[in-house]
């Protein structure tokens, strides 16, 4: 290059670069293919938000995105509490907040809805997600409280009885599907179950600690497993870290009769009679039955919805006794099941029986 007294002059040294902000860029890591098998890689799912096209996709193809949960047979539940302006409100196990997000517009304006549930973890995200809409601390309050406890929520509400009262029994998807929680044996993670995970013994140690025949009788007792004898044999005592190695023992100590479809089914009963054993949910949900008529306001509504025969006999024998002694005026006639779509739309709503009953 010359310059403009025809001599030759050298580059103008380069410019030093701008920052815009003051911490680098840091690219998104990728995960290897289309579909992503670990639930942390999972960031178009668990960040909702940004991804909708994501979402709807899945929804579209009868999937639960991870990290959410879909409320199941809202509105036979709408339909059996009948929300009504000014009432008050009990979602016993909030989740995700589904039920709980269509109830609240229903029971505005002066209404109000007290959320219960023991998952420390979740239950933040949930009173966020509640928050988000608008309602604040006069309409929507939580606790983290396990809903055989809500007598005492009430009497620290200062609230004699609600007017609707609901109860999800089922384990949400969020907690299914995350593999750090241990409840699925889908993915490796460690034998927890627990759903305060600060509380009480995790799978692994209830296994460890347990005799044949109390596991044989938990077997029987939470989840009807025809092969209780065998596996209650094979598997109390025994140390088991993960939830893969769990599932492996199981096939093991199955008959070499069985099928695939016997083993995947004996793996599931499994992993469900000791989440039951390690939360106690049933003696949870005996207490709850107990308590509830005095919980109810007269005319008051309660539904429960159940996901297995001993959460459905305990709800409909509370529920007959309670119209036979004149404590409630009326109770379902039969379980009410989700329709053909739900279940198409939502497998994991296949299970679910919906009773409802109203208090004297």
């Amino acid at each position: 290059m010359r310059g403009s007294d025809g001599q030759e002059s050298l580059p103008p040294e380069p410019a030093e670069p701008v920052s815009h902000c003051s911490q680098p860029h840091h690219r998104r890591t990728r995960y290897p293919g289309k579909n992503p098998r670990r639930f942390a890689d999972k960031y178009k799912e668990l960040e909702s938000a940004d991804h909708p096209e994501t979402i709807n996709k899945l929804l579209a193809a009868g999937k639960t995105p991870a990290g959410t949960h879909r409320p199941i047979m809202v509105a036979e539940i709408l339909l059996a509490l009948n929300p009504k302006s000014g009432e008050t409100a009990v979602d016993c196990t909030l989740g995700y907040g589904g039920h709980a997000r269509a109830i609240l517009p229903l029971i505005q304006p002066a209404g109000r809805l007290i959320g219960l549930d023991v998952d420390p973890l979740e239950l933040p995200k949930t009173e966020s997600r509640l928050r988000s809409p608008g309602f604040g601390s006069e309409t929507f309050c939580a606790h983290r409280s396990n809903f055989a406890g809500l007598p005492k929520i009430l009497l620290t509400e200062g609230i004699g009885g609600a007017d609707l009262i609901l109860a999800d029994l089922g384990v949400s998807s969020m907690q299914i599907d995350d593999p750090a929680r241990g409840f699925s044996v889908k993915r490796e993670g460690p034998l927890d179950m627990r759903m305060n995970p600060q509380r009480g013994q995790s799978a692994s140690d209830l296994i460890q600690g347990i005799s044949p025949e109390k596991l044989t009788r938990l077997l029987a007792d939470n989840s009807d497993e025809p092969h209780a004898k065998a596996l209650g044999t094979a598997l109390a005592g025994c140390r088991f870290d993960t939830t893969l190695s769990l599932g492996t023992a199981v096939r093991k100590a199955l008959p070499q009769s069985a099928t695939e479809a016997d083993r995947v089914k004996s793996i599931r009963r499994l992993f469900q009679a000791l989440r039951i054993a390690v939360n106690e949910e049933l003696v949870a949900l005996d207490h709850f039955l107990r308590v509830l008529p005095d919980c109810l306001n007269s005319c008051g509504r309660v539904a429960i919805l159940t996901f297995h025969s001993g959460e459905d006999r305990r709800v409909k024998k509370s529920f007959e006794a309670g119209l036979c002694d004149g404590i409630y005026s009326a109770i379902a006639a039969a379980p009410i099941r989700p329709s053909p779509s739900e279940i198409f739309g939502n497998p994991r709503a296949s299970s679910a029986k919906l009773r409802w009953a109203i208090r004297r």
